[in-house]
């Protein structure tokens, strides 16, 4: 499998390259050469596979002969060794959780992924690569987990300051040994565009080789096509049709599911539920595409003006307005819906979502679903990571999970920056981690 640069200015690559460069030199996102839909056979009896089988047979094509296939099962079963339940909410809702992995967010499979593919490729190099990343939240946790001791790679997270909550930032700042933290004076979005700056630095370039884990990456961004095949084999039973609402912030996860349609996955409607940073959803109105400056929510993961993955999902439509607007929806939602969302789904059975899961929910209920339809919604994170939000919209406690109560009485440990130039002389002078 070669993979592309959406700018067409840069040479083809493998997908070790892919991984290793995260960034084309063009600044363009990789983007697969073809998707070979799977054989009908798969979906015919995907419920009577386990989840390494349907991930394994999900993925080769992408990853191709670049990681033999029992060191790829291994890595896959690693990397989903915990569970993605289907739990009903109404009659024809439910949702898909995705916070039962490390870091309790659903980016605990990409950037696990991620990292043992680059530990693969790296088994045999005695050199180092950076992994730079941008965290609207929940990445920079799951990435500094995922990446912790690996062989060969260093972790530098940007994080803008008072936009995550204190769980986020105690699992970026907290666990020392290959894992920076630098706090960003500024939005997401300023720590996105200083990351993709710095790949095309070639002053820091030539002194150390940088990756990203941002779903920018195609290490983090397809494996997390996994989850709406896995939620397919928990629903096939119910013989509806499926419809999928998935918070939305640089629109990765959205995007992979996309790609997990194009696999054969029959998929009625993709819904990119967002915040009030609805980019995406003045664009499907207007057909023009006007990032601008993110504002701040209490579904703070999704707050980015300017989605990396949105150029991805036009790929997928061959870049045709009308034929992207017949499966893909974006509706936006402001903190006071959410938080009567949140309200709403746990009279509904007691069900306490986080955030981020009822602006899903808000999206299926704006869809209106018919007698045919079965909604899933993604619960992104586990509600203890937005407990103080949680608690005082639903007025109940969150019980503290194993996974987070280690992290709460460690020191966080971070360097605050506030413009590009202290990037680059933070990544010229950190001379212990250069190649």
């Amino acid at each position: 499998m070669q993979f592309y640069s959406l700018n067409k200015k840069a040479p083809n690559v493998s997908y070790a390259e892919a991984v290793v460069k995260g960034l084309a030199p063009d600044r363009g996102l990789y983007f697969p050469e073809n998707i070979t839909p799977l054989p009908t056979s798969f979906f015919e009896n995907i419920e009577k596979m386990d989840n390494i089988d349907i991930a394994y047979e999900a993925i080769k094509q992408f990853v191709g002969d670049e990681i033999p296939e029992a060191n790829l099962r291994d890595i896959l079963a690693d990397v989903l060794s915990f569970e993605f339940p289907v739990v009903p909410i109404t009659d024809n809702i439910a949702t898909l959780e995705l916070f039962h992995g490390p870091t309790m967010a659903f980016k605990d499979v990409g950037a696990r992924f991620m990292a043992r593919s680059l530990e693969y490729f790296n088994r045999n190099n005695d050199g180092h690569v950076t992994v730079l990343v941008a965290t609207s939240g929940d990445t920079g946790g799951a990435v500094a987990r995922g990446f912790l001791g690996v062989k060969g790679v260093d972790v530098v997270i940007l994080y803008p300051n008072g936009a995550v909550s204190d769980i986020q930032e105690r699992q970026l700042t907290t666990l020392g040994k290959n894992i920076k933290a630098l706090r960003v004076d500024g939005v997401f979005d300023d720590c996105q565009e200083m990351v993709k700056t710095a790949f095309l630095d070639e002053s820091i370039t030539s002194e150390r080789a940088l990756t990203s884990a941002n779903s920018i990456n195609v290490a983090r961004w397809l494996p997390q096509l996994f989850y709406f095949l896995f939620a397919y084999k928990q629903t096939k039973k119910l013989g509806k049709d499926l419809v999928f609402s998935v918070p939305s912030g640089n629109f990765g996860n959205i995007c992979a599911g996309i790609v997990a349609n194009k696999l054969g996955l029959p998929v009625k409607q993709f819904i990119a539920s967002v915040n009030v940073n609805d980019t995406v959803v003045n664009y499907l109105n207007t057909g023009k595409y006007e990032p601008k400056p993110s504002k701040a929510t209490i579904s703070n993961a999704m707050d980015v003006g300017n989605p990396s993955n949105f150029i991805r999902i036009q790929q997928l439509f061959d870049n045709n307005f009308e034929d992207l607007k017949k499966n893909f929806s974006s509706v936006s939602f402001n903190d006071e819906q959410t938080r009567e969302a949140m309200k709403e789904i746990k009279a509904a059975n007691g069900y306490v979502a986080d955030p981020h899961g009822a602006v899903g929910y808000l999206g299926l209920k704006d869809y209106k679903l018919s007698d045919n339809e079965y909604g899933i919604f993604l619960e992104t994170a586990h509600p203890v990571k937005f407990s103080d939000i949680v608690e005082e919209t639903l007025n109940t406690k969150v019980a503290i999970p194993e996974q987070i109560k280690s992290v709460l009485d460690k020191e966080k440990v971070f360097q605050s920056i506030s413009e590009y130039k202290e990037l680059k002389q933070y990544l010229l002078d950190e001379t212990d981690y250069k190649n």
